[in-house]
């Protein structure tokens, strides 16, 4: 009997649960953060936030969960395996903000209007969505040839510098309810400890921290969850189902070019990420299509754009984490099931009022040391200095992040206090501004350079010398902005680092070697 008809793939598994409760408290965090960011940042009505753009993630999050689960089942069908965990689907974080601060908002502060800022915005995650379509035809190729190394080095510079760093300081700011639930979760998910009556160490963590925190209000100890917020939530219960509109076309084209300064770089970045979690979830055992990956994340962000959502969907980092914790393939379409709930009756709100912030955040502080991890774990031991370098450029961009938002908050910038008396003070933001531009590419070029110099493939070298020399001459990689000759200095650098690494590849010997450096 063939393997396929041996072997029929649970749909549910004990340690769904644990993963379950993992993944879908993360994406409810980002929920609740997106639902923040569009009322209070761009003041969308309350009935375009809740009747267009949450039930629009009510079907783009769910499809993706689907498809996702789907292709777990069928692998685990395939190769006769029982341990095949989905991957995790969701709202990308990084775009979430970055559609907020740099296409929404600056459209509200100009023109007062809400509307339009957010239809600029189904623009803007629309042509995310086809620039990753087109993505899907040349990732495998990128995947092939790119050192994992310098993949999974990028992927735990994201992990430490946008996962772990916030969620651990938000967690110390309540550290009382943040370190113990943070132990729980070490104990449910490291330590193999069963928790009381089988609770999964998510739901475990959760219950634990909420209750924590609402008796110290009770006892007029703290001030960390108000009352009155849940009766105003359960004023937003309703019924919101999804309407197509043509809100993504009604912005004339002169608006929509300034667009593609940020959403070309960035659609570059979705399909470079994935690249990276599909890599992920390739060292832990699970080896996907990459092509049906960037497919489901293009089509779930054209979905998502026509539906009322500016918030991209993408494949989440943390297939590992979820996999380790016992997940395989219902923990996925149970988390796509619930997130539809929530965004169709408008529970987000509701949610938001019970569910202390710090009782979540010990899993996202969780999933980033699980990635960070496993970038050393399952590449060769001479590659490490090489993920070191890939994961630095995200750390230079996380500091960036914490100079202009520190000095913006006391009503100053970068301009207005000089980079002469930045660098006295030993912020040196220059060259942290440089470095961190790009920080995916940046992070992914400088890793995979180092992993063939280690390797003494002179070739491989120089040609991503060559490739980041062209990608920093228009700025895609060490500049703030898309232009020509962009950052001239770094681009130089690139290109005469290029020309020596041509110099000892022609000094070789033989014939040159262009397999990839991964061959297993």
């Amino acid at each position: 009997m063939s393997l396929d008809k041996a072997l029929k793939p649970k749909l549910w598994t004990p340690g769904d649960w644990n993963a379950f409760f993992g993944l879908f408290t993360n994406i409810l965090l980002n929920v609740l953060v997106l639902t923040g960011l569009s009322l209070g940042v761009v003041h969308l009505p309350a009935d375009t936030v809740f009747g267009r753009i949450l039930p629009a993630l009510g079907i783009a999050l769910p499809l993706g969960n689907i498809f996702y689960a789907y292709l777990a089942y069928k692998m685990a069908q395939r190769e006769g395996r029982d341990d095949v965990a989905a991957l995790p689907y969701g709202p990308s974080v990084p775009h979430m903000f970055i559609v907020v601060f740099l296409v929404m908002l600056p459209t509200y502060l100009q023109t007062k209007d809400p509307i339009l800022a957010w239809q600029l915005g189904l623009v803007w995650a629309l042509i995310i969505g086809v620039i990753v379509l087109i993505g899907a035809f040349v990732g495998p190729t990128i995947r092939k040839y790119t050192p994992r190394a310098a993949m999974l080095g990028t992927l735990a510079g994201i992990s430490i510098a946008f996962i772990s760093m916030r969620p651990a300081f938000q967690m110390w700011e309540a550290p009382w309810i943040g370190i113990v639930c943070f132990g729980i979760i070490l104990l449910s998910w490291v330590g193999k400890v069963r928790m009381p009556f089988g609770i999964p160490g998510g739901l475990a963590a959760v219950i634990v921290g909420s209750a924590m925190a609402w008796a110290a209000v009770l006892l007029g100890q703290s001030d960390m969850m108000v009352p009155s917020a849940v009766g105003e939530a359960l004023g937003k219960f309703n019924i919101y189902l999804p309407s197509l509109s043509g809100d993504v076309f009604s912005v004339s084209l002169a608006k929509v070019w300034p667009l593609l300064v940020t959403a070309i770089p960035l659609g570059i970045y979705n399909f470079t990420e994935a690249i990276n979690n599909v890599e992920s979830a390739s060292a832990a055992g699970d080896d996907y299509n990459l092509r049906a990956v960037l497919l489901a994340d293009g089509a779930g962000a054209v979905i998502g754009a026509f539906l009322g959502s500016p918030f991209p969907p993408a494949v989440y980092i943390g297939h590992p984490g979820w996999k380790a914790v016992g997940g395989r393939i219902g923990y996925s379409l149970a988390t796509g099931f619930c997130v539809a709930v929530i965004s169709f009756f408008g529970l987000a709100a509701l949610l938001l009022s019970v569910i202390p912030l710090v009782a979540i955040l010990p899993i996202l502080l969780f999933i980033g040391l699980v990635i960070g991890a496993q970038a050393f774990q399952t590449t060769p031991k001479a590659h490490a200095p090489a993920i070191v370098l890939a994961l630095i450029p995200s750390i230079s961009e996380w500091a960036k992040t914490q100079i202009d938002g520190t000095l913006s908050t006391v009503g100053s910038s970068v301009a207005d206090a000089g980079l002469a008396k930045l660098s006295q003070a030993n912020v040196l933001y220059h060259g942290v501004e440089k470095l961190g531009g790009g920080s995916i590419l940046a992070g992914l070029m400088l890793g995979a350079i180092a992993v063939f110099i280690i390797e003494r493939r002179f070739n491989w070298a120089a040609l991503y010398a060559g490739v980041a020399t062209l990608l920093s001459f228009f700025g895609f990689i060490h500049g703030s902005q898309l232009a020509i000759n962009a950052s001239p200095s770094v681009s130089a650098g690139y290109g005469v680092l290029a020309l020596i690494l041509a110099y000892l590849s022609w000094k070789e010997e033989g014939a040159l070697d262009w397999s990839p450096v991964d061959k297993e």
